[in-house]
This record gives structure tokens, C-alpha cells and sequence, in this order.
């Protein structure tokens, strides 16, 4: 099938907003990582997220660049889909590094779903973006399992997770439209059906979890952008500024 519904659109906007963030924050660690592995892993993953939005774009859109490239930097700051985890300012590494995990473990089974989707080609995309996320999550847990074993790294990292937690909640809310996609066929689950196997990782990874305590933002359906957006959308289209007619 196509996309045609609004709300089929409106669904896979949420996930391609969420990737094209989550790249855009990676491109910021480019030069400024604590060591020059890390310049290059953020980078090159970064490039792999920007690629997976890119797309999940085109299959809204077209494959078509100019096309794409409006829907992905010349919408209104009000029309993007985006969780507030991708658009928050992480502040350090600590952050940025537990961000990555804790994304990216979402982001794994987000792509499961879509394995037999009615949707022509997403079930194409989501296999190969699932074979670069197998990078993605064993680059983070290798870091973690290193830097866990030190006292003063892992306490700086239980900081960072107790302090990122409610924000990644936010990745699991659901987007108006969902159910028109779950009824077409377009995902084999709901984003809240998937949050219990991702509490099951996080818990295996951070330790035990006390969910009942914690609030995730108010996001209003994925309508209501962070503090922190306005400051990465100009940052992400600096660039596409300097000749808005060029093709990028």
C-alpha cells in the first residue's frame, strides 16, 4: 500500500522525527567527544539515524530530494512529531551517552514492528536499518559495561539515567493517528504495547526501576515541543538558511 491516510502519516511522521533528532544531536558530538573514537562513532551514527529519517521521509513524500528535505527543515517548529528526549540538550557525554542507549533500545523495537508492513517498502527500510542498530546498541553497551565498572564514571551515569528516564518515557507516547495505522496494517504493535519489553532492557542494564514514581513530560501527543527544540531547530537548519532554493 501507499500512504495516503493523514493519520498513517501523522504515525510514521512521530518515528522519522524522532530518528532525524536523534541524528541531528549526534552531529553535535562531531570534534567535541572525549576522545577521537568517540568523534567518529557519534558520526557515523548519527549519519545512520539521519539516513533511516531521510528514509521514512521519502516514503511519505516521494523520493524526491526537495521534497524531503522541506518536510524535514522547512515545517513550522508546531509540525514536528518529535519525543522530547531527541530535542532536549543533554548538557555532557554522560548524558549523550545514555541518551544513545536508551534511545536506541527503543528504537530497536520500534523497527521490529514493521517487519511485514502493508506499507510498500517500509518493511524493506525497517530490515536495514535493524542490521546498522545492531552497531548502534552493542557500540552503547560496550561503552556502559567499561565505564559501569569504575565508581565515579557509574555514578555519574546512574545520574544521567535517574535524570533522562522520565524524558525517554516520552518516547512511547502515543501520536494521534496510531490506530488508523495499526487497523491498515502498517505496524504489527502500538508504540505503548512495546514500552514493557523496553523496561524489561533498561532494567537488565541500569537495575531495578521504580516505574510508578516516575512521570514522563507532557507532551500533548507529540504537539507540544521541549524548551530545548527551538535551539536545535535553528541549529539544523543553518545550513538550508544560507540558500533556501538549494537542494540539499
Amino acid at each position: 500500500m501507499t500512504i495516503t491516510d493523514p493519520g498513517v502519516s501523522e504515525y510514521l511522521l512521530c518515528f522519522a522525527d524522532d530518528e532525524h533528532l536523534m541524528g541531528q544531536q549526534h552531529t553535535e558530538w562531531i570534534g567535541v567527544a572525549p576522545f577521537l573514537e568517540e568523534d567518529l562513532a557519534f558520526a557515523s551514527i548519527g549519519q545512520d539515524e539521519l539516513g533511516h529519517a531521510a528514509a521514512l521521509y521519502a516514503l511519505l513524500v516521494g523520493d524526491d530530494d526537495r521534497a524531503i528535505d522541506d518536510l524535514a527543515l522547512r515545517r513550522d517548529a508546531a509540525d514536528y512529531r518529535s519525543c522530547h528526549l531527541v530535542e532536549v540538550d543533554t548538557g555532557d557525554w554522560v548524558q549523550a551517552l545514555v541518551r544513545h542507549w536508551l534511545y536506541d533500545a527503543a528504537e530497536s523495537l520500534r523497527w521490529q514492528v514493521f517487519a511485514d508492513s502493508a506499507v510498500t517498502g517500509l518493511a524493506g527500510t525497517a530490515a536495514r536499518a535493524q542490521r546498522e542498530e545492531v552497531f548502534h546498541r552493542r557500540h552503547a553497551d560496550a561503552l556502559l559495561d567499561a565505564l559501569l565498572s569504575v565508581p565515579e564514571s557509574a555514578s555519574r551515569l546512574d545520574t544521567a539515567f535517574r535524570h533522562l528516564l522520565p524524558v525517554a518515557l516520552g518516547i512511547f507516547e502515543p501520536v494521534e493517528g496510531e490506530t488508523v495505522a495499526l487497523e491498515a496494517g502498517v505496524a504489527s504493535e502500538s508504540i505503548a504495547g512495546l514500552r514493557p519489553a523496553w523496561q524489561e532492557l533498561v532494567v537488565a542494564r541500569f537495575g531495578p526501576v521504580d516505574w510508578h514514581s516516575i512521570t514522563p513530560p507532557d507532551q500533548a501527543g507529540r504537539r507540544l515541543r521541549s524548551a530545548d527544540f527551538a535551539v536545535r531547530y535553528a541549529r539544523m537548519r543553518e545550513v538550508n538558511d544560507l540558500d533556501p532554493a538549494a537542494v540539499w
